[in-house]
């Protein structure tokens, strides 16, 4: 169990260092293959503490390189500028219909809501809209429509019941509604303190598989860990299992140290034609590594062991 998730070898994959400009983290990217290569977009802090994204490139998807300069900024006028002055976070990325939808966590003084960019060759992005009101982050949407709605994952912040995952839709992209709680965290579990949407889902056979993040809470901060959920291929509001065992916690050096302690964080993974599938995640908010696992392995997890959903 403790393998589910093999390490590559010679994370970190991507540090500070590696970036051409002045940047104090690399973390928390969306993962995508375009083209042949693999593209990360990672979030980084500037030193001012604001955060931007850049893009890194890779034929292995294991060595990356990174692009000259940032991918995205705060904008700098208009409603976006007022959005997102303190900064564009943990950006998810899916593909539908030919075009790459970008979401991502547009921080500001009014709190945090969920941007939408668009990208159809990740040399230019244009911003869509304001998705969401605050305080919602953690968005990610199906990479295909379900009964000709889009459809997508969500985090929303609430001090009413634990922070949990939900699932939206829209027709237009922009207006968003029939929401629906899908999954909550388990009292005395692993995720008992807050949990949320991770990468894209991944289309199998047996359902939608959702790879998340869940929290703990300890005397010295929060754990941030990885499981896996398997949501229904027509009906992703129908939860077929949640796996009950974590298949990723912080333990490799820069997993249990960094920006922010015992955190392993994941915004994109990349499913392969061998079964395979790469997991690409920020270790203690500061460095980027990556792991694979078999998908077949993963989707058992939710059907032969699973937990409640709610």
């Amino acid at each position: 169990m403790n393998d589910i998730v093999t390490r590559y070898d010679k994370n970190p994959i991507l540090t500070k260092s590696d970036v051409p400009y002045p940047v104090e983290t690399v973390h928390n990217a969306g993962a995508v293959k375009h083209e042949g290569r693999y593209l990360l977009l990672f979030r980084s802090h500037r030193r001012n503490g604001r955060s931007i994204l850049g893009l890194a490139e890779s034929d292995d998807g294991f060595r990356f390189r990174v692009r000259p300069e940032p991918f995205m900024a705060p904008a700098t006028e208009g409603v976006f500028a007022e959005y997102e002055e303190y900064g564009v976070e943990d950006c998810r990325i899916s593909l539908v219909e030919g075009a790459y939808l970008l979401t991502y966590s547009a921080y500001s003084r009014h709190g945090v809501r969920i941007g939408l960019a668009r990208t159809t060759d990740f040399a230019a992005v244009e911003r869509i809209a304001l998705i969401s009101q605050a305080d919602m982050r953690n968005a990610v949407i199906f990479p295909e429509k379900i009964d000709g709605r889009y459809a997508r994952l969500d985090r929303p912040h609430s001090h009413i019941a634990p922070w949990s995952i939900w699932i939206s839709y829209s027709t237009d992209l922009i207006h968003w509604g029939d929401s629906r709680l899908v999954i909550k965290p388990a009292t005395y579990h692993w995720d008992e303190q807050k949990i949320g949407p991770g990468a894209t889902p991944i289309k199998t056979e047996a359902g939608w598989l959702n790879i998340y993040h869940g929290v703990f809470s300890t005397t010295r901060g929060g754990v941030y860990r990885l499981g896996v959920a398997l949501h229904d291929l027509e009906d992703p509001a129908t939860v077929i299992g949640v796996a009950d065992d974590w298949i990723l916690q912080p333990a490799d050096p820069w997993e249990l140290a960094g920006y922010v302690n015992n955190v392993v964080f994941t915004c994109g993974a990349v499913p392969e034609v061998d079964g395979t599938v790469k997991i690409y995640w920020g270790g203690a908010d500061q460095v980027m590594c990556v792991g694979t696992a078999k998908i077949d392995d993963l989707v058992d997890l939710c059907l032969k062991n699973p937990r409640p959903a709610i």
